[in-house]
């Protein structure tokens, strides 16, 4: 405030009988202090979000799963290495081998197959071995099997070694000659044909349960 104003008001203050009030000179803005400025901190990067590898039965890349089915589910099944699933191991009764085989479904059924075959032993291979074979759909009380090896064939099995102790990868084609029926209710899918190439670890512990990885289990 300008010195001339401060008198002014003063003289005011006195003519109207009230005592003067000292008036603070406004301070000057271009010497007035001002608090310092903190620096801003630098932003951390935001570290990039690595992609989530998609399922793959065989590191190789030369998995599959193919099938045809008639019946209470008509489908024909053609699924590569990449996002199909493939679990193997060995088993006690009858002894052999048992495969199980499921995707990810894209406007299809969620099916898992469950092939145990007889006779199979580590590295060998075979030809007309009997197969029993497992259909369940996924989310559902709906599964149907061959119930015993009588009902399917493979014509012909190889196998090659993979690197890791007692790890394989076998390949098989065959076919069924009687349809899996439902377990629960009724109906019953005949596969016509079925070829494959998964995986199959000796090494495991032998079971006489199905060898069927849940749902949310991760790839191995």
């Amino acid at each position: 405030m300008h010195w001339r104003t401060s008198s002014a008001l003063c003289l005011a203050a006195a003519a109207a009988g009230a005592s003067p009030v000292a008036v603070a000179p406004s301070p000057d803005a271009s010497t007035a202090p001002t608090a310092p400025i903190a620096p801003i901190a630098p932003v951390a990067p935001i570290a990039p979000v690595a992609p989530v590898a998609p399922a793959s039965c065989l590191e190789s890349g030369d998995g599959y799963f193919r099938a045809r089915l008639a019946g209470a589910i008509e489908a024909n099944i053609d699924w590569p290495n990449s996002g199909t699933r493939c679990e193997g191991e060995s088993k006690n009764t009858p002894p052999g081998v048992r495969l199980s085989f499921q995707r990810v479904p894209s406007g299809a059924p969620d099916l898992l197959f469950v092939i145990g075959l007889s006779g199979v032993r580590e590295s060998r291979p075979a030809r007309e071995m009997r197969a029993n074979l497992t259909i369940i759909v996924q989310g559902t009380d709906r599964f149907f099997s061959t119930l015993g090896d009588s009902r399917c064939t493979v014509d012909s099995l190889s196998q090659r070694h993979l690197g890791s102790a007692k790890v394989y990868r076998v390949e098989a084609r065959g076919f069924c000659t009687q349809p899996a029926h439902a377990v629960r209710g009724d109906g019953a899918v005949l596969v016509s044909t079925f070829e494959f190439a998964g995986l199959v670890r000796y090494d495991a512990p032998e079971t006489d349960g199905a060898a069927i990885p849940r749902k949310n289990d991760p790839v191995k």
